[in-house]
């Protein structure tokens, strides 16, 4: 592939020195070593306008990454801009290279070690969350088991809600999708809002009588409003029995987020933490007492592996774990960790993951049910499919 980047056989740049704070770890002598990576981009146009309170946007692009090691590959992939697949590229690769494909662990600090010039949030995060991702898939193959075996499950299906609603479409489209989510049985649905705020009230109270008074209703503002506003919009939404609230200010500002939790009417949950990047900033959310439920993105958050230690933080401070967007990369994690309050289904994502990749697991009412007898995440990526869509 033209876009191949590899050092088939090269050690990682240091690898078998020491130095303070270093990830030394090798592994046995005969574990496969990581020997080849691959990165593409795909820009995949929407199924129609979206938009939230804050952005509107047409497209979703799509970095993915092949990890090889032991006549084993590797998938991995993150929604990201296309910078990320140069980080991949350009610094990442050389990190993980000639390290055992076991050593996850050393993979990931020697990943976050190399974007230390060039900052470790954002794109950065991003591309280290691919890598990752594929490093995990290709552990479980190498081991012939899945990666939801591999993790250690407590439970065996994931509940989810649906999650679409955009502020651009129609209140007739709007009724449409999360009524016909809850008729799938999924009794859990999320609506965009903050776009219009004269409109919202309305638009809620439909899609509260659409789906009915036994499915749960959330609304997502994505920072839209103020302080103020959101106190009152939470008043009026809980007259149609709205019970989450995500980001109902800026997920930056920490002690208007505290405010708002310990304001709005009871039943309802105030949740942020999507734009998380490392352990740091889920602390600093949860040290402010910011959330009543903590969100976190696999494709942002440095992969499962930060997925995982954003759980153990949840743990510790007995709050809530809900995983955001990407439910295919998110549902083996989520089966094992216990915070763990549900993973969104998210349109896009479940669109395109459905699209280009043979294996999805199945939806049955509203849960998910992880892939059990399929090695790694159990998935393979249509190529020819995804061809058109390929941008580099």
């Amino acid at each position: 592939m033209s876009d191949t980047t590899s050092g088939t056989g090269a050690r990682a740049p240091g690898a078998g020195r020491h130095t303070p704070g270093q990830a030394t770890c090798e592994g046995p002598a005969d574990t496969p070593r990581a020997e080849h990576v691959e990165v593409a981009v795909y820009h995949i146009p929407t199924d129609g306008p979206e938009a939230d309170g804050t952005i509107a946007w047409a497209s979703t692009t799509m970095v993915l990454v092949r990890v090889e090691a032991g006549g084993m590959t590797g998938l991995g992939y993150t929604y990201a801009s296309a910078g990320a697949a140069s980080v991949i590229r350009d610094v990442l690769t050389q990190a993980i290279l000639g390290r055992s494909a076991a050593a996850i662990g050393a993979c990931s600090l020697a990943m976050q070690r190399a974007v230390r010039n060039i900052g470790r949030t954002g794109i950065a995060a991003s591309a280290i969350s691919a890598v990752d991702v594929a490093l995990w898939d290709l552990k479980a193959k190498l081991l012939g088991v899945s990666v939801a075996e591999l993790l250690g499950p407590v439970r065996d299906r994931v509940p989810v809600y649906g999650s679409g609603g955009f502020t651009s479409y129609t209140e007739r489209e709007l009724v449409t999708q999360l009524a016909g989510w809850v008729e799938q049985g999924i009794p859990r649905v999320k609506m965009k809002i903050g776009t219009d705020p004269d409109a919202d009230v309305r638009r809620v109270r439909a899609v509260r009588a659409a789906i009915g008074d036994d499915a749960e209703l959330y609304v997502d503002a994505n920072g839209a409003y103020a302080v103020p506003e959101a106190r009152w919009f939470a008043e009026r939404f809980a007259e149609s029995q709205v019970s989450w609230f995500e980001e109902p200010v800026s997920s930056d500002e920490l002690e208007a987020l505290h405010e708002l939790r310990g304001r709005v009417p009871a039943g309802m949950a105030v949740a942020a933490g999507e734009y998380g990047s490392d352990v740091f900033y889920f602390r600093r959310m949860l040290d402010a007492g910011a959330v009543h439920v903590l969100q976190a993105d696999a494709t942002r958050c440095g992969g499962i592996s930060g997925f995982l230690r954003v759980a153990a933080l949840c743990e510790a401070y007995g709050v809530e774990l809900s995983a955001h967007t990407a439910p295919l990369i998110h549902l083996a994690p989520a089966a094992a960790v216990g915070p763990l309050r549900h993973v969104e289904y998210f349109h896009d994502h479940v669109r395109i993951e459905r699209m280009l990749f043979d294996g999805v697991p199945k939806l049955v009412g509203g849960d998910l049910i992880p892939t059990w007898d399929r090695p790694g995440l159990g998935v393979e990526f249509k190529t020819p499919e995804a061809e058109p869509y390929r941008v580099a």
